[in-house]
């Protein structure tokens, strides 16, 4: 449980996991609310389906514990979940297999919000090499989890076949609109002329 002590020695900048209160605090409501959103979701999940049961009269979906805690880095921080489990007993008539349930706020074995994993080939293009993503983003997002150069090297070649298959996409059936655009610093005189008092202010030229 937080606890906010007001003590000058208990400092915004030194919170009790040697990070800031404020993130400390960030962390907890963002743990909350995700603990919150995912039993909404399985709970909406399981009234979907209440008249369904079987032969003894017995519900056919219903809750089942909880996951594993796993940690999932995102942009609030490293935040501890705990997902509600879902036993779905129903046969799905056309692949004969078991029916499941899943999280579309949470997916199976997911580490990363899209957000952060948005980021990560942002920062692979301006040159952090594998091994310095995880030391690097720890100090804002509170854990390295998810980042090992292992797992940034296996993201490099996915990025990389996804920029290859891009770059070769067909574009005849497309048509793009262009607009050329560019800035330029008027001369002196010119300014004189049109009366402008700061000639330094650059213009901005777009045309198409």
């Amino acid at each position: 449980m937080l606890k906010v002590v007001h003590d000058a020695d208990a400092s915004n900048e030194n919170g009790a996991t040697g990070g800031s209160l404020i993130d400390e605090i960030v962390r907890d409501g963002a743990r909350a609310m995700l603990a919150a959103a995912l039993a909404a979701e399985v709970a909406a999940y399981i009234d979907a389906h209440l008249g369904e049961v079987d032969e003894t009269g017995h519900r056919l979906v219903v809750g089942n514990g909880s996951h594993q805690p796993r940690e999932v880095t995102t942009a609030a921080g490293a935040v501890p979940v705990r997902a509600p489990r879902v036993n779905d007993k129903r046969i799905d008539a056309e692949t004969g297999e078991r029916r499941r349930f899943c999280s579309v706020i949470l997916p199976a074995w997911a580490r990363k919000s899209p957000q952060v994993a948005e980021v990560l080939p942002l920062l692979y293009l301006h040159g952090l090499s594998s091994s310095d993503f995880g030391p690097a983003l720890e100090q804002f997002l509170g854990s390295a989890a998810g980042l090992s150069p292992a797992t940034i090297t296996r993201l490099t070649a996915q990025w990389q076949d996804d920029a290859e298959a891009f770059n070769k996409r067909s574009l005849a059936d497309i048509d793009y609109v262009y607009v050329w655009a560019d800035g330029t610093v008027r001369h002196e005189a010119l300014c004189d002329r049109a009366g402008v008092e700061d000639p330094r202010r650059p213009v901005v030229v777009a045309t198409g």
